[in-house]
């Protein structure tokens, strides 16, 4: 017989051992991504040795955190802009790997007790919160910025002006984000497993909480998923393979996530200026480089490029069925077709709540010298793009009361032909 059986409880000092070992081996996992997905972007060029500090803010950023952009040259000159945007392809390997370390020591019990899931919970908490604290405070560096040969050029070796532009992790709101980061990482691993138990105040909701999870969830991934495929079929016959894979190491989810709320009808808002843009598809790029905000939707899209975009809707109509078959499939026979209505609106409405505001995205840098700067090209920039947020939930939760109910009848019918 094993001498650590299932029903043997580990020692507190292997449980912080473990929870050292999740949180290690899940920000070791984000490093790799977003170490490669920089090198693709060229970032590994980066002088005096600033692509540590590079590689702090994106994986900052991947949790939620906040990046401040700064710069000073005395009083004749001056910066500022701001930085929002999560890479979610680091953000979603991280997310994985954590949860699955997470459940891994809970599949062992029969019965996970509220005292104990709080005590492992709150042993990878503490954790976590000290490697964000370590990512916030490692997270920041100053470059100087040349001015060109232009009159800026001039003015600036006239008065002796070297501007430098910085960026800075917000230490105290990373750390309260990457904690409620944390928390919804292990409540969705705990929604979605299939052998951890629920604590008994929480076996209620296991039932009707449990497969609507497991399959929203495969809902994104199975978009994600897509878009690789899209994106290496765009690198292998397109070129910018570089670029591209950039991308996907980056941001694939952003991509992908968007394209999945624009193919269920949702509008998102946005503009282009200046150096900076969108790399993908270039599509977005052109139709948000405008002197106002635009719509980026269905319509949009295929106005500017072709009525392709429209497979955007086949495609999402085809998730979200077969998510309603899923959630049919693994939920009891006797759950009437409105409930699993219900549960998926319910699910996929949290899932564009969840989704939209992580894809966002909103940067902005400018410079200026004795007031003059945001004339100057090169200098300013601005991208911004995020949803309509409640029209977006709307039409969640429609197509979830629409599909829901058609999942459910036609699991309903092939159960009958079955038996």
């Amino acid at each position: 017989m094993s001498a650590h059986s299932p029903s043997t409880p580990r020692s507190p000092l292997h449980n912080w051992l473990a929870a050292l070992a999740a949180v290690i081996a899940s920000l070791a996992a984000m490093a790799v991504m977003a170490t490669l997905g920089l090198w693709a972007a060229g970032a590994t060029d980066l002088p005096d040795g600033a692509f540590a500090p590079v590689l702090a803010a994106v994986l900052v950023l991947a949790v939620g955190g906040t990046v401040r952009l700064s710069g000073d040259a005395g009083g004749l000159a001056g910066t500022e802009g701001g930085l929002t945007v999560i890479p979610l392809s680091v953000t979603l390997t991280g997310a994985l790997l954590l949860g699955w370390c997470f459940l891994r020591p809970l599949h062992r019990r029969t019965v996970a007790g509220t005292p104990g899931l709080a005590a492992w919970t709150a042993q990878i908490a503490v954790v976590w919160i000290l490697a964000v604290l370590g990512l916030a405070l490692a997270a920041r560096r100053t470059f100087e910025v040349s001015l060109g040969e232009d009159l800026l050029g001039d003015l600036g070796e006239l008065f002796g002006v070297t501007p430098t532009v910085g960026f800075a992790a917000d230490v105290l709101p990373t750390v309260l984000i990457g904690l409620v980061w944390l928390a919804g990482v292990l409540l969705v691993a705990l929604l979605v497993s299939h052998g951890a138990p629920l604590p008994p105040e929480l076996m209620r909701f296991q039932a009707g909480a449990r497969p609507a999870a497991r399959a929203t969830l495969g809902l994104l991934l199975v978009a994600v998923a897509v878009a690789l495929g899209v994106a290496l079929a765009v690198a292998a016959t397109r070129g910018h393979a570089a670029e591209t894979f950039a991308v996907i190491l980056l941001g694939l989810p952003n991509a992908a996530w968007l394209a999945l709320t624009v193919g269920l009808g949702a509008t998102w808002e946005g503009r282009v200026e200046g150096p900076f843009g969108l790399p993908m598809p270039r599509v977005l790029d052109e139709v948000l480089r405008t002197p106002d905000v635009s719509e980026l939707n269905l319509g949009s899209l295929a106005e500017h490029d072709g009525a392709r975009w429209w497979w955007l809707l086949v495609i999402a109509a085809v998730l979200v069925l077969a998510t309603a078959c899923s959630i049919a499939a693994t939920s009891p026979a006797r759950v009437p077709p409105w409930q699993h209505a219900l549960r998926l609106a319910v699910a996929l409405a949290l899932a564009v709540l969840t989704v939209g505001p992580t894809a966002r995205v909103s940067a902005r840098i400018g410079l200026s010298v004795l007031g003059i700067g945001d004339l100057g090209e090169g200098l300013t920039g601005q991208v911004l793009l995020e949803p309509r947020l409640w029209g977006a939930l709307g039409l969640a939760l429609l197509w979830g009361l629409a599909a829901g109910f058609a999942g459910a009848w036609a699991v309903r019918v092939l159960r009958r032909r079955r038996q």
